[in-house]
């Protein structure tokens, strides 16, 4: 089935942070504070989805007070930080929810993303993400982690959906 045919099912969208919300990079400062860069046009496609209803995730091994402002800033109340079963929270959320995997993207970029990957309605990547992970996705943007791969699936699911520049769009 192509890619595009499976967007019309969506109703929510999961993400990694490290390495795909974010570049990657980590830069810790003395108090143990760790700060990572994101992009905003990802940030503002993600306060779109959520306005357009869809449901928004975060499953991150990663942590800190910087990634859970950023994530509350931008409207995405269903962040699960410092997971170390990213598999447990995923059908955990799902069953509490009363979602179908069918409906699920999935954008995740490093092994820890793999099995849940292997579950979901579409399962995408960032250009960046390792080997293991673009072999079992359906999409692999052409954007890096961090660089607008967000923006990238979350447009084209709401534009299949006839979503995009449509309503609310034009403001934050």
């Amino acid at each position: 089935m192509n890619y595009r045919a499976l967007l019309n099912d969506i109703t929510t969208f999961v993400f990694d942070y490290d390495g795909v919300l974010s570049d990657g990079s980590v830069i810790v400062l003395p108090d143990g504070e760790a700060l990572r860069r994101t992009n905003v046009k990802d940030g503002y496609a993600l306060q779109l989805a959520v306005k357009h209803g869809y449901n928004v995730v975060i499953i991150s091994g990663g942590k800190g007070a910087g990634m859970e402002a950023r994530l509350k800033m931008i409207g995405a109340s269903n962040m699960f930080l410092g997971v170390k079963n990213k598999v447990e929270v995923f059908d955990s959320y799902l069953q509490k929810n009363n979602l179908k995997t069918e409906n699920v993207l999935y954008m995740g970029d490093d092994i820890p993303d793999y099995e849940v990957m292997q579950k979901v309605g579409v399962a995408c990547c960032p250009a960046d993400a390792v080997e293991e992970i673009r072999a079992v996705s359906h999409y692999i943007s052409h954007k890096n982690g961090g660089s607008g791969c967000v923006r990238d699936v979350i447009e084209q699911v709401m534009k299949v959906q006839g979503k995009w520049m449509n309503g609310n769009a034009f403001h934050w």
